[in-house]
């Protein structure tokens, strides 16, 4: 019997992971289509696949942050610098996108939901205060907590404080990076059943029919979330590369946001994102942390649900919106997306602080963030497919104009 069932799955292993993972999602559709029930069984195999990788994510990057510092030689370069360039660049280029998509396709909402609660942040300096704090959170508590804020500050820490231990020491902390990696290319390998599961939970739960109601709303923003990523992104990446920039980008999108619209985590797709740009053959130095880094920080997605739904909100009650509101929208869109931590749904408590700029009661805003939950079955995957391949799209780009400089 197991020899008849090797016979049958062999043709499937000689496939590529990705061309799997569009099987498991077709499998999971047709699964739906046959009995809802079978599929709602299923959906274990989708949880266990994504808290597999959330569970294996903090540790991961804090020892491959570590061990990357601790090894690097002097005089060796990295391209943190370029990268978190692209990061703001394209966080603040997708919110100016979302205003002008808003001005051009006003969008109104239907403020009549009850019974909503919350408790978002009540302005920039908290966001900011936030971060801070959870930066010098106790390190443990951190790793259980999947604060990769602080993940990475003591990551970054102990690096540095181990450039300076024996060549024994920092050989086993390469040693162990190897082999949580190894643990993690496991995990990667079973993504086409965990997406086979979740695709068959979400379509047997949710369906479609929850969506039609805001098909404006959700169609604004996953087109922006489109334009940015085939146009705007692509456009960055040339500026920085001077050549063709769409086979580097579908590469991204491929390696990176089929994973990551499934899981709708950007922290659970760190893994996935650190083994892709290892693939595309990029300085470790320079991913090992940048991958981390825009899990956190680069949000383009979350800028552009940000500002799509507050403008929304403002149309539906009549609030002029003029030229120079606008572009503080983006601002604060983008440095609120900074906030957004690397979970699904991180983005939509974040609305009622864009929306205290037009004066919007926190309850009206409130009414729009449960709205943002009707539709984020699709418009939180789309977003996190956009984080996340990003992040190795601007690492990339990076470090392409790097080594040009250098040849």
């Amino acid at each position: 019997m197991f020899s008849a069932l090797s016979t049958v799955f062999r043709p499937l292993m000689r496939l590529g992971l990705v061309a799997q993972i569009v099987l498991g999602i077709v499998a999971g559709v047709l699964l739906v289509v046959i009995s809802p029930d079978a599929a709602n069984s299923v959906g274990l195999l989708g949880q266990l696949f994504v808290k597999a990788l959330k569970a294996v994510a903090p540790v991961l990057v804090f020892v491959l942050v570590a061990a990357a510092i601790a090894g690097h030689k002097q005089g060796q370069p990295t391209h943190i610098r370029g990268v978190l360039l692209l990061y703001i660049v394209g966080t603040l280029a997708a919110a100016v996108v979302a205003v002008i998509a808003s001005f051009l396709i006003p969008t109104e909402l239907s403020l009549d939901l009850s019974g909503v609660s919350g408790n978002p942040p009540s302005n920039i300096g908290e966001i900011l205060n936030n971060l801070v704090l959870s930066a010098v959170n106790n390190p443990v508590k951190a790793l259980l907590e999947a604060n990769f804020i602080a993940i990475l500050v003591w990551a970054v820490g102990l690096g540095f404080m181990l450039r300076t231990a024996s060549d024994t020491t920092r050989q086993g902390l390469e040693d162990l990076s190897e082999a949580i990696s190894g643990i993690v290319r496991g995990v990667i390998r079973l993504a086409p059943l965990g997406i086979f599961g979740l695709v068959a939970n979400t379509l047997a739960e949710s369906g479609i029919g929850a969506l039609l109601g805001y098909g404006q709303l959700l169609g604004v923003i996953v087109g922006c979330m489109l334009f940015v990523a085939l146009v705007t992104n692509p456009l960055i990446v040339f500026w920085q590369i001077r050549r063709n920039p769409y086979p580097l980008v579908f590469e991204c999108l491929r390696g990176s946001a089929i994973t990551a619209f499934f899981t709708r985590s950007s922290a659970a797709n760190i893994p996935v994102n650190l083994a892709l740009s290892e693939r595309l053959n990029l300085d470790s130095d320079t991913y090992s942390i940048s991958i981390p880094l825009g899990a956190t920080v680069n949000m383009a997605g979350a800028a552009i649900t940000i500002s799509v739904i507050t403008l929304a909100t403002a149309h539906t009650l009549g609030i002029p919106v003029d030229f120079g509101t606008a572009l503080l929208l983006c601002v604060v869109s983008a440095l609120a997306a900074c906030g957004v931590s690397g979970v699904a749904g991180g983005s939509l408590l974040l609305i009622p602080l864009a929306t205290s700029l037009f004066g919007i009661p926190t309850e009206v805003a409130m009414q729009a963030v449960a709205i943002g939950f009707v539709i984020s079955v699709v418009q939180d995957s789309a977003e996190t497919a956009l984080n996340s391949s990003t992040d190795v799209l601007f690492t990339a780009a990076a470090c392409h104009r790097a080594d040009a400089r250098q040849g």
